[in-house]
C-alpha cells in the first residue's frame, strides 16, 4: 500500500476534525455542535453532492454502464446483509443479527461526502450517477433484514408490512433530499449552476469539517456503550466493512474501468448505515438493541473507513 497516501489521508483536516471530536469527548470537554446546526450541515452536503451529480449526469452521455451500475450496486445492497444476518445470528439474536445485517447492506451517505472530498485531495472524479446508485443501495437492505427476521425470528415484534418499510425508506429525509437535488441538479442548466456555485461547490469542505466534528462528539459518547458488548461485535465491525470492501474493489473492474466509480463502489459497500437503518428499525424492530448497531456503525466502521479504509480501496484499485 501507497504510505503517502495512507499519510495524506491520515492529515486530512476533515479528518483531524473528527479526531478533534473525540478527543473533546473522552476529555469531557463541552464543546458540541446545536443539533439544529448539525442537521442542517448534513441537509446541506446531500443537497451538495446531489445536485452536483446531477450536473454531472446532465454533461454525460447516457450508457449501458449507468444501468450495469445501478444493478451490481443494488445487487450488493441485497447479498450483504444476507451473509451477514447468517454470520451475526450466531451470537445475536435475530432481531439484533436483522438490524446490524441491515446497517452493513445499507450505506452511509456521510461516508460517501467524506470518500468524495477524498477522490478530490487524490486529483480523481467520479460519475454522477454514482449518486443515484448510492441513494438507491440504503432500501434494500433494510428490506432484505425485516425479511430475515421474519422468516428466522420467534415472536418477534415486526408486524409492519414490507410495504411501509419500502415507503419509509424511499421517504427518508436524506434519500428523497440527494435524489431530489440530483434530479434538480440534472435539469438546471450551466448558467443557473454557475448562480449558485459558491453554495454548492466553495464552501463544501469547510462544512464537511464541521459535520465530521460532530460526528467525532457523537462518536465519542456512543463507544463506552459499545465497548461493553465484547469483542464479537469490534472484530465483525472492522473486519467485515474490510472485507466487503476489498472484494468489491476488484469485482467493480467488471462493471467499470473509472478509478473514482470504482472507489466510490467499495466504500458504499463497505460504509454502514447510522441513519436511515436505525430510524427504519425503530419501526418494524423495536427489540432490536440500538446501542449495539448504531454504535458499531458510527464509532467503529465510520472511523475505520475513513483513516485506514478508504487507502487501502484505493490502493487495491490503483493496483
Amino acid at each position: 500500500m501507497n504510505f503517502n497516501l495512507l499519510l495524506d489521508n491520515l492529515t486530512n483536516p476533515a479528518l483531524l476534525f473528527f479526531l478533534l471530536g473525540i478527543i473533546a469527548t473522552r476529555l469531557k470537554s463541552d464543546l458540541e455542535i446545536p443539533d439544529n446546526t448539525s442537521k442542517f450541515i448534513s441537509l446541506y452536503l446531500l443537497f451538495s453532492i446531489g445536485f452536483k451529480g446531477g450536473q454531472e449526469l446532465a454533461h454525460s452521455h447516457f450508457k449501458l454502464e449507468i444501468v450495469w451500475s445501478v444493478i451490481f450496486g443494488i445487487s450488493v445492497a441485497i447479498l450483504i446483509p444476507i451473509y451477514c444476518f447468517f454470520i451475526l445470528k450466531k451470537k445475536f439474536t435475530v432481531e439484533n443479527a436483522g438490524a446490524i445485517a441491515a446497517a452493513y447492506g445499507s450505506v452511509s451517505a456521510v461516508t460517501f461526502v467524506t470518500a468524495t472530498s477524498f477522490l478530490e485531495i487524490q486529483k480523481y472524479t467520479f460519475s454522477g450517477h454514482m449518486v443515484a446508485v448510492m441513494a438507491l443501495m440504503e432500501a434494500p437492505a433494510i428490506v432484505v433484514g425485516v425479511i430475515l427476521m421474519r422468516v428466522y425470528g420467534k415472536n418477534n415484534d415486526t408486524s409492519k408490512s414490507l410495504s411501509s418499510v419500502l415507503k419509509h425508506s424511499l421517504t427518508n429525509g436524506s434519500v428523497l433530499l440527494i435524489l431530489g437535488s440530483l434530479l434538480i441538479g440534472f435539469l438546471a442548466s450551466d448558467q443557473q449552476a454557475m448562480g449558485i456555485k459558491p453554495f454548492t461547490t466553495d464552501i463544501f469542505k469547510g462544512f464537511l469539517a464541521i459535520f465530521l466534528l460532530d460526528m467525532g462528539i457523537v462518536s465519542g459518547k456512543k463507544l463506552d456503550d459499545f465497548l461493553k458488548s465484547g469483542w464479537f461485535a469490534t472484530t465483525f465491525a472492522l473486519v467485515v466493512p474490510l472485507l466487503n470492501g476489498c472484494v468489491i474493489a476488484v469485482l467493480s473492474q467488471l462493471i467499470t474501468t473509472d478509478i473514482g466509480d470504482r472507489f466510490i463502489f467499495a466504500v458504499l459497500a463497505a460504509s454502514a448505515s447510522y441513519i436511515a437503518v436505525p430510524a427504519a428499525m425503530k419501526i418494524v424492530a423495536p427489540k432490536a438493541n440500538p446501542g449495539l448497531f448504531l454504535p458499531m456503525a458510527l464509532a467503529v466502521t465510520f472511523p475505520f473507513n475513513i483513516t485506514l479504509g478508504f487507502p487501502i480501496y484505493l490502493a487495491i484499485i490503483l493496483s
